[in-house]
């Protein structure tokens, strides 16, 4: 596997640019990951993250259009690039080629 690797953050950034398909930009991104997670992300750590993203290639970023609701100001909008996407791959085969030879899987005891 010759890739850059990701934090536990940078690739939960990641997933999230990838599930919000052409619609993620710093302060959506937070939410969705709030929303996913229930981990509290803060506007700063998600910038820094998308930056880092970016300058390994793996995501690329766009201006949108105007909106009303932000004054006129366009939104910096991020898409996952082709290296982003197979590095998600690769880090989804490593996950399940564990998971799938975990022998004995977790099992939450009512006795405790």
């Amino acid at each position: 596997m010759n890739r850059s690797y990701l934090g536990e953050f940078e690739e939960i950034i990641l997933l999230a640019v990838a599930v919000m398909d052409g619609r993620a930009y710093g302060v959506a991104v937070m939410h969705e990951i709030m929303e996913q997670s229930g981990r509290v992300a803060r506007l700063n750590q998600v910038h820094s993250a998308l930056q880092r993203l970016e300058e390994k290639g793996m995501v690329r970023s766009a201006l949108g259009e105007p909106t009303a609701e932000r004054g006129g100001k366009r939104k910096k909008l991020f898409t996952v690039t082709a290296y982003g996407q197979r590095t998600l791959r690769e880090i989804q085969e490593v996950r399940t080629s564990f998971w799938d030879r975990l022998v004995n899987p977790f099992k939450l005891s009512i006795s405790e």
